[in-house]
């Protein structure tokens, strides 16, 4: 792997049970979650390295641009 850093979104949500889930829309699968912010930070940088090592080619074919809010009626 390439020692040059590289930067990524990661997309932050809380589920009810109140535990931190972030997800990089960049690398398929590249997921982490934790009861503080400053946890989830540490291994969502853990999990981006791991799937770098296995995704090296994927990484770079996407990039990450925004999220929105769509309402529907349910």
């Amino acid at each position: 792997m390439s020692n040059a850093a590289r930067e990524f979104s990661v997309v932050i949500e809380q589920d009810r049970e109140g535990y931190y889930v972030a997800s990089v829309p960049e690398l398929r699968g590249c997921h982490s979650q934790a009861k503080s912010l400053d946890k989830l930070m540490v291994r969502i940088k853990e999990a981006i390295e791991l799937c770098l090592e296995e995704q090296h080619d994927l990484a770079r074919g996407s990039k990450f641009i925004g999220v929105q809010r769509v309402m529907v009626k349910a």
